[in-house]
């Protein structure tokens, strides 16, 4: 699965897994598009922000400044004191066993030649893995986050999915203070386990689901994610089967990667939009491949990213040139994450399609900061300030100073 980044909580739209403790929401900032130079240069450096800057007035400033202590959490773990950012996202990535699906352009099958060790969606947990999980929430008693459930496929393995919600909604007063909650899903089992899964996640209070779909056409969908033999998901009628299922419970979004011989044009895109508004999704996420530095190995995932990469800054500029796009979507904000920065315009109804770009460049220099500004927990126990099992390790299960 592509690291997703993850939504504002202004989007949240569901209560907490558990109750927070009387904390105050989040407030993502909005401030002048003019001031994006100083504030997000991510946003500043795209070759459409000048187009842009003349349809968006106000930009949403998801990375924190430095200096905002607002913005800030201090926390103490394995004797460590961090400042950690707000908005931040907890990820217990799963990997419980190979993901059913085989997308052309996985991120975990990437290689940062920087990294050592074997890489996360290589890993299986252990046996005492909920444990150690209990340990690690311990050891974030009253940090403020919320949960981003991702990895390699969640809903693959359905009783690993059931005791990981169990897990994170016992924590109470004794873990993190959690407040929202999203999963990223290819969908594929909530096709086959969605009567026991769509319950219990909607009891955890998942505030929403991300679906990737990548075209709306199943043939040329599964050319690109290649679900295994058997993999209902990869028919377009046990899709919006479960799409509709999945509905029923929480708010459910469409992801897709826009790339050559996939979503690709201005009528590609109100195609899909005019397809997925008809199945009752609440908004539509493109995203272009991250932007990849020169430690990442060029494998067959690296040479097929750089061979069928559709830039989203010119993708966007089309969209915003044609007249049919415009006359349905009204432009609502710029976004500056600390890796990413994305476009979200608005249908006169509530539907919302939103334009995304990352880089893992810019993710790798903010991991090397004095700062966390995401936490996932690996299969080997290692909780991390970032997606590699074996490096920016915060706490392990050898530590028990929690």
């Amino acid at each position: 699965m592509t690291h997703s980044s993850d939504a504002p909580p202004a989007e949240r739209t569901r209560a907490s897994p558990r109750a927070s403790r009387a904390r105050a929401p989040i407030t993502i900032p909005l401030v002048p598009i003019a001031h994006a130079n100083a504030v997000a240069p991510l946003v500043a450096r795209s070759r459409a922000f000048d187009t842009l800057a003349r349809r968006f007035a106000w930009l949403a400033l998801r990375e924190p400044p430095a200096d905002d202590s607002r913005r800030w959490h201090v926390h103490t773990v394995a004797g460590r004191t961090i400042r950690f950012a707000q908005p931040l996202t907890f990820t217990p990535y799963a990997a419980a066993q190979p993901c059913s699906a085989r997308c052309r352009f996985c991120s975990e099958t990437l290689v940062d030649e920087t990294a050592s060790g074997p890489v996360a969606a290589g890993l299986r947990p252990p046996a005492d893995y909920f444990d150690t999980l209990r340990r690690a929430l311990r050891a974030l008693r009253g940090v403020p986050l919320s949960y981003s459930l991702s990895g390699l496929e969640n809903t693959d393995d359905p009783r690993w999915l059931l005791s990981l919600v169990a897990t994170l909604g016992a924590a109470g007063d004794d873990g993190p203070d959690a407040t929202g909650s999203v999963l990223y899903t290819n969908g594929a089992g909530l096709v086959e386990h969605g009567d026991a899964l769509l319950p219990a996640l909607a009891d955890f209070g998942l505030s929403w689901l991300e679906w990737s779909r990548h075209h709306d056409r199943d043939d040329v969908n599964q050319s690109i994610m290649r679900f295994r033999p058997g993999r209902h998901v990869m028919h377009q009628h046990a899709f919006e089967t479960a799409f509709a299922a999945a509905r029923e419970h929480f708010p459910v979004k469409l992801v897709c990667i826009v790339q050559r011989g996939g979503i690709e044009t201005p009528a590609d895109v109100l195609r899909y939009l005019a397809h997925a508004r008809a199945l009752g999704a609440r908004a539509v996420i493109f995203r272009e491949f991250s932007a990849l530095p020169d430690t990442y190995r060029h494998n067959a995932t690296r040479r097929y990213i750089d061979r069928t990469r559709v830039p989203m800054d010119a993708l966007l500029l089309a969209c915003a040139a044609d007249a049919a796009f415009s006359a349905q979507y009204e432009p609502i904000a710029l976004t500056g994450g600390y890796y990413f920065w994305n476009a979200r315009w608005t249908h006169r109804d509530g539907f919302e399609v939103v334009f995304e770009t990352s880089d893992y460049g810019a993710m790798r220099e903010h991991e090397l900061r004095d700062a966390v500004y995401k936490l996932v927990f690996h299969p080997n126990g290692n909780l991390c300030a970032g997606w590699h099992p074996a490096r920016d390790i915060l706490w392990s299960n050898d530590d028990r100073r929690d």
